[in-house]
């Protein structure tokens, strides 16, 4: 029997995707015996057709790389914190038919920094300018009294965020990726980089250091969460991310007021485990 109420997340690639795990985690917590939860292998050029093949079923849909910014021109809305950098990764269909986007990865930073206790900080460093870069300054935004400096590769990059700083209302400074070092001086870093790009930073790590947000879940720990824990250092990684933000998404989808948490990240440790 088809399930009543179906969700997905798309993108391109997807297998390593571990968002399934995560929301059929809160669906077996919830009770929710007649939701489902898939992955779909999905680019840019075939998502207007999947988009507007989905019938009364489903409830949500989740984004990853490349179509965080493609699936816009295809709803009816987006939220203000997506509209803010551009990117929706979560899709609510409503019972009117309506097709509203938001962007969980925001709140979702804020809220995996807040479970370690760190609401608010002077300053801050972004390693990386991408994609994941602009929601790190947009969660920064709500908790960094001061400068954020980023660090990166070129200066189209540095560009680029400052531009998205006066957007975010962020002071943003930025800095040469070779000096990149000096970014573990600040009390909160975010290492937004592809896996591998920070090894070589493994070795800086002074022997005070305030919190690493590292946004990678694997390989776990990467080589500088691991330096860091060795100098007594707090550190949120990358499944703590994964999972705030999938809480909040399984909120919007199903309407439940709130997702299990632990058996959500309980589900996914094991996942990884098993990798």
């Amino acid at each position: 029997m088809a399930p009543a109420h179906r969700a997905a997340v798309l993108g391109s690639p997807i297998a390593h995707s571990l968002s399934p795990v995560l929301h059929r985690a809160a669906y077996a917590e919830l009770g929710l015996d007649d939701w489902s939860y898939d992955r779909f292998e999905i680019d840019e050029a075939g998502l207007p057709g999947f988009v507007g093949g989905l019938d009364g079923s489903w409830a949500g849909l989740s984004l990853t790389m490349p179509l965080k910014r493609a699936i816009i021109p295809l709803l009816d809305g987006i939220s203000d914190t997506a509209a803010s950098v551009e990117a929706v990764n979560t899709v609510v269909l409503r019972e009117d038919g309506r097709r509203i986007g938001d962007n969980t990865d925001i709140p979702g930073m804020i809220a995996a920094l807040r479970e370690r206790g760190v609401e608010k900080v002077e300053s801050a460093a972004i390693l990386g300018a991408g994609a994941t870069a602009s929601s790190a300054l947009a969660a920064l935004a709500r908790i960094c009294a001061g400068p954020v400096t980023a660090y990166v590769r070129s200066e189209a990059r540095a560009e680029e965020m400052r531009g998205w700083g006066e957007r975010l209302g962020v002071d943003v400074r930025t800095a040469a990726w070779d000096d990149a070092a000096e970014a573990f001086a600040a009390p909160l870093v975010v290492a937004t980089t592809p896996a591998g790009t920070t090894n070589e930073l493994a070795g800086a790590v002074p022997d005070t250091v305030g919190t690493l947000f590292d946004v990678l879940y694997d390989p776990w720990p990467t080589a500088l969460a691991a330096a860091w824990s060795d100098h007594d250092g707090k550190v949120v990684g990358g499944l703590d991310l994964l999972v705030h933000q999938a809480v909040l998404q399984v909120e919007q989808m199903t309407g439940v007021a709130r997702a299990p948490l632990a058996a959500m990240r309980a589900a996914g440790e094991r996942a990884l485990a098993a990798r």
